[in-house]
């Protein structure tokens, strides 16, 4: 079929169910978005789209073809075809029987045309019978759509139609299907019903002074004001019912018809050839022969019925192709085409033979070049003339249009392709910077410090990462820290935390930052006990078992810009961002370490958390943390955002709830299903106002302050020295003060304290690759 088919499916899909219905029906049929109008595309396309519309839409086949022929007439309309289809008939039948004429008048546009064909039967009780015939199975059911459109458009009238005989006709050749349907009126079932014109009718008088009997006459009015111009009134009769009149004898001589109708034939019943047009015998020397059998030299190619005088009286109201047989043509015929004839079959009764006017059937020049004919084989009177010479232009004409349509289709997947990079742009641009952040730098503005009143910020590291880093390959590092951070990534979309940045193995989130809100805490809590069952499935390259993370959270006010041109980042700052580095540092492995603020802000919100006891703080003094140990209101497996068939085992937690995501996953992650925090954003983006002083609360710093993970280059012996005052820190304060502490306090096991000394042995040995941090008043 060609595109024109597909084209009119596509439009009813989009503008009866949307675009989003077209999409979902072209992915299951697995076919192209668009078609070209005058491309040619296998039948099996529409088949499917058809079998899948009928799969998406619920309903049986012949509803889904019935609406689409409904449609199909109106988009033939707005496609130009209006004013062609209404002069085809002024009444329903004469339309139907038309139909046939229009197929062939659009062959000579689009040659690889295979068109139905139809035959109408008029019965004595006022309906019809309309025959169809077409080598596509299935497809029936678009017709009762077409002509129910028609008739209710053109006509003004309401029709039923329905199946009554499905056969095969021995009289058809090639048509594989042959529906027979009947056809009756709702309104007036009778046959004045499809044979009327639908045109307001004028009754004229003579005048009464010629004492004459009137007469009246029925004429269209829209036509009354020319015709009263060419027709005087008692000169001559217009009757309603017209009788011709003939002549006593047929006043043209043999050779003139001959020569005026170049291309005629006369037949009997048996196909015996009696008469021939003078071009013809030309052609085909075998026809000056008037005893030979038609048949013998053509063959029937529209409609496809056998080469029988019955068949042909029976299809008598179609158009009829002949084409020469190729064994009887001469031998300068043998390099050439076939000709092709086509014209009108009419039946003499009185001679009982059959006359066949035709003409060439000729698409273009060329096709009259390849012949060897000229204009001048064709009768002047012939319209064929004209119709070649208009046909070649209108070819020329589609031509262009068919490239200017691929042109328009290759724009159109050029900027489609352009969009996704676009996305593929931005999505990269969005992971590096917030999103209102990133609009604002491609507008070429100016983006201020924002003050965030509440957040929670986590810091997490890798256990013993310097021994690790010394005894393996840089690669391996590198798969270890990347199979890590994908898995924290993912953990940031299903608790939608913003990730700040990463240094070696730390690795920083923040919650209610760029946007605010209320559970920064929750999210950041559950984004922790996502990371630590994470990094079970991580392999340590040394060890050959999983590696071990210390998690630090504190909640409280920061800062947050865009710091740099080149290559900008977004970075926090303020004692907070201090404060939850500390919590990761004094942290132990595998725990998730809590300061105060975290802890009252997660109090009573089904989270299980033991105190860890009161400890010295580098800068902050003695404080009292807190170890989050998991959370009950959810399970792991909608932690790690996973499909979770069981539930929560009846347990429903007061600040979250489990929903599938709206957004699809890339193909090569898991399908990852956020949770859906029950908040709203505490209040709007962050004011940016950073010129009055005011607007910045003022932040006590300590010697150890900084923004974000920075790594700062430095001398060797001033980091030296600045490390072995940490160290020295560590070991004293921390280990012989805090463990009697946690002892006392959190009773803290052998296990435990083993895992204390183990930690403040990797903080001795990673003096090499002690990241210091910047402060930003």
């Amino acid at each position: 079929m060609y595109g024109f088919i597909n084209a009119c499916l596509k439009s009813l899909v989009v503008e009866k169910f949307g675009e989003e219905a077209w999409v979902k029906l072209r992915d299951q049929a697995g076919v192209q978005d668009t078609f070209l109008t005058h491309e040619v595309y296998k039948d099996e396309i529409t088949m499917h789209l058809v079998a899948e519309a009928c799969k998406l839409l619920g309903v049986k086949p012949d509803v889904v073809l019935r609406q689409f022929g409904e449609y199909f007439f109106e988009f033939c309309k707005r496609a130009g075809y209006h004013h062609m289809l209404r002069t085809l008939g002024g009444n329903l039948s004469e339309f139907i029987e038309n139909l046939d004429a229009l197929h062939s008048y659009l062959s000579l546009s689009y040659k690889e045309m295979n068109a139905p064909s139809f035959r109408v039967e008029r019965n004595p009780d006022g309906t019809m019978l309309l025959h169809y015939y077409s080598d596509r199975r299935g497809l029936c059911h678009i017709v009762p759509g077409i002509i129910g459109a028609v008739a209710k458009d053109f006509f003004n009238s309401e029709i039923t139609m329905e199946i009554v005989n499905q056969l095969e006709e021995v009289e058809r050749t090639g048509k594989k299907e042959h529906v027979v349907f009947l056809v009756s009126s709702k309104t007036e079932p009778t046959l004045q019903s499809f044979t009327e014109k639908p045109n307001t009718m004028i009754r004229i008088k003579e005048p009464h002074q010629e004492k004459r009997p009137s007469v009246s006459f029925t004429m269209p009015r829209r036509r009354w004001e020319t015709s009263k111009g060419l027709v005087h009134i008692g000169k001559g009769k217009l009757l309603k019912n017209f009788e011709p009149g003939y002549p006593m004898k047929l006043n043209i001589d043999l050779k003139t018809f001959c020569h005026a109708f170049p291309f005629h034939v006369v037949f009997d019943e048996q196909l015996v050839v009696h008469q021939a047009g003078v071009n013809l015998q030309k052609i085909i020397p075998g026809l000056q022969n008037m005893n030979i059998h038609l048949d013998e030299y053509f063959s029937i190619v529209h409609p496809e019925v056998t080469f029988t005088i019955s068949s042909i009286r029976k299809f008598i109201n179609s158009h009829f192709v002949l084409q020469t047989r190729s064994k009887m043509m001469p031998e300068a015929w043998k390099d050439k085409p076939m000709l092709q004839l086509r014209g009108q079959m009419i039946w003499m009764s009185s001679l009982h033979c059959m006359l066949y006017q035709a003409s060439p059937l000729l698409r273009s020049l060329q096709e009259l070049e390849e012949m060897h004919m000229h204009i001048s084989d064709i009768a002047p009177h012939d319209v064929t003339r004209d119709l070649i010479l208009l046909n070649h232009q209108r070819l020329a004409e589609m031509e262009l249009s068919n490239q200017l349509e691929r042109k328009k289709e290759e724009l159109r997947i050029l900027s489609q392709h352009l969009e996704e990079e676009k996305k593929k742009t931005e999505n990269l641009l969005y992971a590096m910077l917030p999103k209102h952040v990133a609009n604002q730098l491609k507008e070429g503005k100016k983006v201020e410090a924002g003050e965030f009143k509440e957040c929670t910020i986590l810091f997490s590291d890798v256990v013993t990462f310097t021994n690790i880093c010394a005894m393996c390959e840089p690669i391996q590092i590198v798969h270890m820290l990347n199979s890590m951070y994908l898995q924290f990534d993912r953990l940031t979309t299903v608790h939608n935390v913003y990730k700040v940045e990463t240094i070696g193995d730390a690795y920083m989130v923040v919650g209610g930052v760029p946007i605010p809100v209320s559970s920064h805490a929750e999210r950041v809590a559950n984004f922790a006990l996502g990371m630590i069952i994470a990094a079970k499935e991580v392999i340590n390259p040394i060890t050959g078992g999983p590696i071990q993370i210390r998690v630090g959270l504190h909640s409280g006010p920061v800062l947050a810009g865009v710091v740099g041109e080149k290559m900008p980042r977004y970075c926090l700052f303020g004692d907070t961002v201090n404060t939850a580095s500390r919590m990761e540092s004094h942290g132990l492995p595998n725990k998730i370490h809590l300061s105060p603020n975290v802890y009252q802000a997660l109090y009573n919100k089904c989270f299980i958390i033991q105190k860890r006891g009161e400890i010295e703080v580098k800068g902050k003094g003695r404080m009292t943390t807190y170890f989050l140990e998991r959370n009950t209101g959810v399970t792991e497996q909608q932690i790690m955002g996973l499909c979770d068939l069981e539930g929560t085992d009846g347990e429903e937690s007061s600040q979250i709830s489990y929903q599938p995501a709206s957004e699809a996953q890339r193909s090569d992650e898991p399908f990852l299903i956020p949770m859906n925090y029950k908040d709203s954003p505490s209040e709007p983006l962050p004011s940016s106002n950073m010129s009055d002083p005011q607007a910045c609360p003022t932040i006590k710093p300590d010697s150890e302050s900084y923004g974000s993970l920075q790594a700062e280059d430095q001398s060797q012996d001033g980091a030296l020295d600045q490390l072995k005052d940490t160290n020295k820190f560590d070991q004293i304060e921390y280990t012989e003060k805090n463990m009697e502490e946690l002892d006392s306090d959190s009773h803290v096991d052998v296990q435990v304290q083993n895992l204390i000394t183990a930690s403040l042995e990797t903080n001795i040995e990673r003096k090499d690759t002690q990241t210091q941090f910047c402060v930003v008043l």
